[in-house]
């Protein structure tokens, strides 16, 4: 397995148990493919540089997780099919 570091931007109306929600369904999806999450930081609301999908404002949350490439591919399709989250980057990260 190798770490990899997600970080995720969700829209900005959502309250904690929203949040909470959408880091279980997060975290559901990549233990159901083989992987774990060593730590998540939500880092909360901050201004956005420049408008994403008509949003000023947004909440981060940076994961830090163990995966095997066949369990990206269906992180990836999962976060693109989220509503919720309005952008995400997922990054490999030196062993």
């Amino acid at each position: 397995m190798h770490s990899y570091e997600l970080y995720f931007i969700v829209y900005p109306e959502a309250d904690e148990e929203e949040l909470t929600a959408i880091i279980d369904k997060i975290t559901q999806t990549i233990t159901a493919n083989g992987g774990q999450v060593t730590e998540v930081n939500s880092k909360g609301k901050r201004k956005l540089a420049y408008p994403i999908r008509k949003f000023k404002e947004g909440r981060d949350v940076v994961m830090q997780t163990q995966l095997e490439f066949e369990g990206i591919q269906e992180l990836e399709r999962s976060l693109k099919l989220s509503e919720p989250v309005i952008r995400y980057l997922l990054v490999r990260t030196n062993e």
